[in-house]
């Protein structure tokens, strides 16, 4: 079998899978946020945390409590790595250095998982299961309750009532999250991905010295860093080490996870707000870039350019034989059009224009289906940006979902849309300003430029994938893309849950003959391009100093 033939049914069996998932899973998320009702255990946990789950919420009140939550999320992570070294099952590591420690606080909190450091190298077990991977669950419960929080905005009419945080984050995990986790993590452990608390041992004798390993409860936080969309690796070479992801049927069902809830949210989106047919049009623009995307990466990965490339089927640097550049390739635009981070070959070796389609898909804002939450509702912000543009062609007021889009609305979505690039940019211009943050590029030229532009993008769009060849295990690295990530997931959600209590408030408007059609093919049209403008519009003069310079020149 040729490995484009390959490839080619690695993504219809992928498709397939999640055509199969979409309805019940969709389904059974809208009957976990709309039920009344409460598990016994999860009675236990707001009689602990003294929450009152049948409260609603207004849009500060619901704010407050991601923003308390998170708070103390990353203040207990940080000191669990500065204590390290005191905590029993560390396997000898000592603790984290303060930068370290915010940056990584920082990064598994705000869903974006960005590692600085080997992973196998210096967490023991009690980091690792104690608090990165408690992490990956609730820091990617926290988004699908501010997307379902926006979802009850469009839905709710004449109230400021947006539901209960402490609700909606703990049904999210126990009923969500928890469940599906378990069930991936028992296919790993059978696929042969590693599931033990074993410490420090010698797997043989090389030329030169001997090799170590320390083992791991690998198979439980593989699970749910794919499907949480957080992307933290147990061992540096993430999804690319075989302990975590053994074979062929273990990548496939990695991107599964990745893409299941994301793209299945549409279709809770519809239920609740009493159209499918709306949730059918997010649905198609997500699957027409995602399809787009990923048949670009593997036409630039699979063209070849010379006798080496002829011989190994592709562009093979950097990537594991056992995936080929079929595997390599589907994983690589399901992570950065998601906030997972994950990886299973490495971003800087696929070839110019091959790295230049992952930071563009970051740069979209991780909308393609995007991550567990943020996914939906950067959609939805990028679906009133498309109805106002349309407003302004026709010259009428902007309506979505029989919702009228004004001034507030409008301000609130142009504030989401700025906010990431502006960090992006600004930040990138300082690293390579500065004469210091420069000596951490491995390359010169415009693949050391993407180095440094991939990381910024990556750390403030939350995605958490890294380049490859940079060194950001410094002071200045470790600060600024910890303040990246924590100002790249935190300040979009005041945008959106500003936004969603503002619809809240509204009468509902009756849709008339001039009233703009969004669940028609045509509107999955226009929101398509509006995406691809405006972030073109945004990154395009950066693109062209990195990849595509580098692509070009080729």
């Amino acid at each position: 079998m040729s490995p484009v033939l390959a490839g080619v049914l690695q993504l219809l069996a992928l498709v397939v899978a999640l055509g199969l998932a979409y309805r019940p899973l969709g389904d059974y998320m809208a009957g976990v946020y709309s039920s009344k009702k409460h598990l016994r255990v999860e009675k236990w946990i707001y009689r602990a945390i003294g929450a009152n789950p049948d409260t609603e919420m207004r849009w500060p009140a619901y704010l407050r409590g991601v923003l308390a939550f998170s708070a103390v999320s990353v203040l207990f992570l940080y000191l669990l790595q500065r204590l390290q070294g005191s905590l029993p099952g560390s396997l000898g590591f000592s603790s984290i250095d303060p930068d370290q420690a915010f940056n990584t606080a920082a990064s598994f909190v705000a869903n974006t998982n960005w590692q600085s450091y080997y992973g196998e190298q210096a967490m023991g077990h009690v980091v690792q299961t104690g608090g990165l991977a408690v992490q990956n669950f609730v820091s990617a419960s926290v988004g699908i309750a501010v997307a379902v929080a926006l979802v009850r905005g469009f839905a709710r009419s004449r109230t400021g009532e947006l539901g209960n945080f402490w609700s909606d984050l703990v049904r999210g995990t126990i009923r969500i999250l928890l469940p599906i986790a378990v069930i991936a993590a028992l296919v790993l452990v059978a696929c042969g991905a590693i599931q033990n608390f074993s410490g420090i041992h010698g797997v043989g004798q090389f030329t030169g010295g001997s090799q170590q390993w320390n083992g791991g409860a690998v198979a439980s936080q593989e699970a749910i860093k794919e499907l949480g969309t957080n992307g933290g690796g147990y061992f540096n070479a993430n999804s690319a080490h075989p302990f975590e992801n053994p074979n062929g049927l273990s990548n496939l069902l990695e991107i599964f996870l990745i893409l299941v809830i994301p793209f299945s949210l549409t279709r809770t989106f519809g239920r609740m707000v009493g159209s499918l047919k709306q949730g059918y049009a997010i649905l198609a623009a997500m699957g027409i870039i995602w399809l787009g995307f990923t048949a670009l990466m593997m036409w630039t990965e699979f063209a070849h350019h010379g006798p080496a490339f002829d011989i190994a089927g592709g562009a093979m640097e950097g990537k594991e034989t056992r995936f080929g550049v079929g595997g390599s390739s589907i994983f690589a635009v399901a992570t950065t059009l998601t906030s997972t981070g994950a990886v299973n070959s490495f971003h800087s070796s696929f070839t110019g224009l091959g790295g230049g389609i992952a930071m563009l898909g970051m740069q979209l804002g991780e909308i393609a289906p995007g991550g567990t939450g943020s996914g939906l509702y950067g959609m939805l912000i990028m679906a009133i940006i498309a109805v106002f543009i349309a407003g302004l062609m026709v010259g009428r007021t902007p309506e979505y979902l029989g919702k009228k889009i004004g001034t507030r609305e409008i301000k609130l979505a142009a504030c989401y849309i700025l906010i990431t690039p502006a960090l992006v940019l600004c930040f990138t211009a300082a690293a390579m300003a500065l004469p210091t943050p420069v000596h951490s590029m491995t390359n010169s030229g415009a693949h050391g430029f993407s180095e440094i532009l991939y990381a910024y993008t990556s750390g403030a769009n939350n995605n958490g994938s890294a380049f490859a060849g940079l060194n950001a295990d410094t002071q200045w690295f470790n600060t600024t893309i910890g303040l990246a990530m924590l100002l790249g997931r935190f300040l979009p959600m005041v945008f959106v849950l500003a936004l969603a209590g503002s619809l809240a408030e509204q009468r509902p408007v009756p849709a008339t003959v001039g009233t703009l059609g969004t669940h028609k093919p045509l509107f999955s049209g226009l929101l398509v391009g509006t995406i691809m403008i405006v972030a073109g519009l945004t990154y395009f003069p950066a693109l062209a100093l990195g990849p595509l310079a580098e692509g070009l020149a080729s």
